[in-house]
């Protein structure tokens, strides 16, 4: 048995009527450590065991390393993982209730991870939370899911961090037999590494992340990621914060599901009616989920972004 569960795929009509199309959703938040995460990552931990790994080593201190926690906890191998200094008090409670063991070091996920690739020994698994093709191949299973029902989608809308997801996608369509299916891949200002690089035609890396969606917070998408911008019909789209947080709260209220700004992206899309669904009749969004967000910090951070509207109008 796989560590992921198949997820809920359901129409949603608060979605539908915003977006004028009918909104589909793959509810990936109710993944067991919550989030899609667990596909690849659940996949790339059973392969590693398999080749003997005696430990998992990761370096997020988001749903990338509660899921090579929840995996290592599944299999009775231990876990550690690397955040940096900036990792909410919830994501490292939610580490430990997983019984990782938590190694705080650096300020961003890039010190962090030079530091968890260096604990790395021969027989530990190295878990990269996007940059690996055993994630992209695991990630897909989400389409098979889908393919195996009713829904042929007129596009598939998710939100880009490194790009793992985006890769799975595709890559699941194309095996599919979706091929023509086009990806909305979309981000968050301040958090746009991956629109950055298709206007430049080549990899961009930002100077930081301003975004709250700290969990889209890769400087540079994967190589793979841009490979696929060139080979498949994938569409970027920028949202602000404000888009994105007011999506998350919306989709509360109208799913009973609190998902994390770097869903919310996406989600907002539908809410906000976005030119980017014109033409798009069955719409399928990824829920791809996140758990180290709270309400009350969504709230909080919302209420930041419409002072600062305000200011800038």
């Amino acid at each position: 048995m796989p560590l992921h569960i198949a997820t809920p795929l359901i129409e949603s009509r608060a979605l539908s009527t915003a977006a004028r199309c009918s909104a589909w959703l793959k509810l990936e938040a109710v993944q067991p450590p919550g989030s899609f995460k667990i596909r690849g990552i659940g996949a790339a931990c059973e392969e590693y065991e398999r080749r003997g790994a005696r430990r998992f080593v990761s370096s997020s201190g988001g749903n990338a390393g509660l899921a090579v926690a929840y995996a290592g906890r599944c299999l009775s191998i231990p876990v550690t993982v690397v955040v940096p200094e900036s990792t909410s008090a919830r994501a490292r409670e939610l580490l430990r209730l997983e019984e990782a063991e938590v190694i705080v070091h650096g300020d961003s996920w890039h010190e962090a991870n030079v530091f968890a690739l260096s604990i790395v020994e021969e027989s530990d698994a190295f878990l990269h939370p996007f940059d690996d093709p055993l994630l992209w191949h695991g990630h897909a299973s989400l389409i098979d899911e889908v393919a195996r029902s009713a829904l042929v989608p007129d596009g598939v809308v998710l939100s880009v961090g490194g790009g793992g997801l985006l890769c799975g996608v595709v890559e699941g369509l194309r095996r599919n037999g979706l091929a023509h299916v086009p990806v909305v891949a979309v981000e968050t200002e301040g958090a746009a590494s991956f629109n950055r690089s298709l206007h430049a035609g080549q990899q961009v890396a930002l100077e930081r992340i301003t975004s709250v969606a700290t969990s889209l917070g890769a400087k540079r998408v994967c190589d793979r990621a841009f490979y696929w911008s060139k080979e498949h019909d994938v569409r970027s789209v920028v949202v602000s914060d404000l888009a994105a947080l007011e999506a998350c709260e919306r989709f509360l209220a109208d799913h009973r599901l609190l998902v994390e700004p770097a869903c919310g992206a996406s989600l907002a899309l539908a809410y906000d009616t976005s030119p980017a669904l014109a033409g798009l009749g069955q719409v399928l969004f990824i829920v791809c989920g996140g758990v180290t967000t709270t309400i009350d910090q969504i709230r909080e951070w919302l209420v930041s972004a419409r002072r600062s509207q305000h200011g800038t109008q």
